[in-house]
């Protein structure tokens, strides 16, 4: 088991699904938890629930004036893990469907609320020579999948920056990696679900077949799976600039 005591931890999208997993695995090993999202009643749930030392903190990562706020509040607070988890799914639908806001939407949360955590919290990480981000990302960012196109260029753009990122922050002891989960079960893929058989017009149990037949496991990950992969990243201290794939076996 990965040992995390003295080191605090932030993760955004905190208030369920992904983040509220991670923060628990987090909070396992042992790290103090900052917990980011939208939704003060979800995060205070979940930080309350967590076994170790966790508080909450309100932040839209899409925005530059809510992100300034974060990184001021939190001045005092040596954040040594960032784990950029905030994303939306945003629509499904054929490109030419798609309108220039909901295009926008995707990226303004799963892409640049990528590159405002890491603007705001790298400097410190760097002057001390030493942090970790992961970037979650997903293994639809890095193979095809009809009527996603906003998710699967938003999540391709995240691997570039973490990529290229790495290498700017690495020569001073950061590592910055990406974790690209594949389907994961829950609400958030049931809802794409129930869109793809509206829009095919199959069942939803033909359209999550249709999905989950393309990986080697023929199943789902879970999310305390995603959450165990992010403490296991951080047991690994010469990796940086690499793509974790967790994905049962969903081969990009």
């Amino acid at each position: 088991m990965t040992d995390l005591r003295g080191r605090t931890a932030l993760v955004t999208g905190g208030g369920s699904g992904l983040g509220a997993a991670i923060a628990r695995a987090l909070s396992h090993a042992g790290a103090e938890l900052v917990i980011v999202g939208r939704d003060a009643r979800k995060l205070d749930a979940v930080a309350t629930a967590l076994p170790g030392p966790a508080h909450a903190e309100v932040c839209d990562v899409a925005d530059e004036v809510s992100v300034s706020r974060l990184r001021d509040a939190l001045a005092d607070t040596e954040v040594s893990i960032l784990v950029n988890n905030a994303g939306i799914a945003g629509p499904v639908a054929a490109l030419t469907d798609i309108g220039v806001a909901d295009w926008d939407e995707v990226f303004a949360v799963n892409v640049r609320g990528t590159f405002l955590l890491c603007r705001a919290f790298l400097p410190p990480m760097v002057a001390r020579g030493s942090g970790d981000v992961i970037n979650v990302a997903s293994v639809s960012g890095k193979r095809p999948l009809a009527h996603r196109t906003p998710y699967t260029a938003s999540k391709m753009a995240v691997l570039g920056l973490t990529s290229t990122l790495a290498f700017e922050v690495g020569p001073a002891g950061v590592s910055v990696n990406t974790l690209s989960p594949g389907p994961v079960e829950g609400e958030r893929m049931a809802r794409n679900f129930r869109l793809e058989a509206e829009r095919s017009g199959t069942s939803v149990d033909e359209a999550e077949s249709a999905f989950v037949s393309r990986a080697a496991l023929g199943r789902m990950i879970t999310e305390d799976e995603v959450g165990a992969a992010v403490v296991a990243m951080l047991s690994m201290p010469g990796m940086c600039g690499a793509d974790v794939d967790l994905s049962a076996g969903m081969i990009a």
